[in-house]
């Protein structure tokens, strides 16, 4: 489906010359795209494991991968550490909202929601994240994002409309409603992020996270489940790995070496291209059909994010999910990110 190898040997090749080096925009630039690819397929990798495997399983085992290869690249950067007092409640936070709950809730929904619907309404995420952040966070809620809220809901509502959507298929309002549960689960994992004071960087710790949330996973699948009931062969483990190297670990810490050679408006409209290859990915590989309707409520949501996300001027201003959980906000305010932080990225 996706020439993975291909992937995670540039990735790495990348990564081992940010040992020493800082990248070039134009390799940054490249990399970033390599991310963007990597995080919209993994949608359809997902669709294809949980075909295989109970949706639990897939990504306890996903995240079991992921921590291994989080840990070999925290050990080779030197920067494996012990986890301080004040990291707790963000390990126990994104592991159970964002790495659990979210990464579970969609694989459920991934049974009965096409993957391009179903990455469409994942995405629908910073729209949940505005008005959160202006009840917990004290954000201003401006115009424009007021504005991007509403063509955001508009374009949610295209998706949901009776020629659209069959509102007597009880299978597909199960799906659909965990898949925006899930972005809800997600939205309130970023909310806490950003009022996090940070004491570690966090990409030292996303080890300790994804450990967290492959044992709660793995002890929730195997008390549900039992042990997991697959027939495995190469093309099933190599999707697994797939996932959970490429799709979460070489990510993770790419997006570390983006964010720090990239300016973050750059990131953040750049991430908006992940849906957009997630949809033409179904399509290629899954032979999805992608209606009219799905592209306009793309095209909708997407704007609106994008209306309501970007700041004016040079502050940063990441809302997307996994620029969230790569950025670092530790000369930020408690609860207070009116101003964003401006300070390099550590990862």
């Amino acid at each position: 489906m996706v020439d993975s190898m291909s992937s995670a040997t540039m990735v790495l090749a990348i990564v081992g010359s940010t040992m020493k080096h800082t990248l070039s925009r134009r390799a940054a630039l490249l990399l970033f795209a390599v991310v963007v690819v990597m995080w919209g397929s993994n949608w359809a990798i997902t669709k294809t494991l949980v075909q295989s495997v109970s949706p639990l399983w897939t990504v306890a085992i996903r995240s079991a991968i992921a921590t291994l290869a989080l840990l070999v690249l925290l050990l080779a950067r030197g920067q494996l550490v012990r986890p301080r007092r004040g990291d707790i409640p963000v390990i126990l936070t994104v592991a159970l909202l964002h790495m659990g709950g979210f990464s579970a809730l969609v694989a459920f929904g991934l049974q009965f929601v096409p993957v391009g619907r179903s990455i469409v309404l994942g995405y629908t995420t910073p729209l949940w994240v505005a008005p959160g952040a202006w009840l917990f966070l004290g954000e201003p809620a401006t115009r424009s994002r007021l504005a991007g809220i509403v063509l955001g809901l508009a374009g949610l509502a295209i998706m949901f409309n009776p020629l659209a959507f069959d509102w007597d298929d009880k299978n597909a309002l199960v799906g659909n409603g965990l898949i925006l549960l899930a972005a809800l689960c997600w939205a309130a994992n970023i909310l806490y992020v950003r009022a996090h004071r940070w004491i570690s960087t966090p990409f030292q710790m996303v080890f300790w996270q994804a450990l967290f949330a492959t044992l709660v996973l793995s002890a929730l699948a195997l008390s549900i489940d039992g042990a997991p009931q697959a027939y495995w062969s190469p093309g099933l483990a190599g999707a697994f790995l797939y996932a959970g190297i490429c799709g979460t670990a070489l990510a993770h810490w790419a997006m570390v070496v983006v964010n720090r050679s990239l300016p973050a408006v750059t990131t953040s409209l750049g991430l908006l291209a992940t849906p957009v290859v997630g949809v033409a990915t179904s399509a290629i590989f899954l032979g999805e059909t992608i209606g009219n309707s799905l592209i306009i409520a793309m095209t909708m949501i997407l704007a609106g994010i994008a209306i309501g996300t970007i700041p004016r001027g040079t502050v940063k201003a990441i809302s997307l999910p996994a620029a969230a959980t790569t950025g670092s906000n530790r000369h930020c305010r408690r609860f207070s990110v009116r101003k964003w932080c401006r300070g390099r990225i550590t990862g």
